[in-house]
């Protein structure tokens, strides 16, 4: 991001999907550190959608 690399924007794009998976993923178990990881997950993938914008 800091060296304006034309691949960036791709990058945060795939990290959002990859954490998307992932939430779902951990959303499928009824344990609670299965829980906090998936609101970690759609948080990370938040921030990696408006890094990508």
């Amino acid at each position: 991001m800091l060296s304006d690399s034309k691949w960036a924007a791709k990058y945060c794009k795939l990290c959002a999907e990859v954490c998307e998976y992932c939430a779902e993923q951990c959303e499928a178990h009824d344990h609670d550190h299965c829980q906090r990881c998936a609101e970690s997950c759609r948080a990370c993938a938040e921030a990696c959608r408006k890094m990508a914008a």
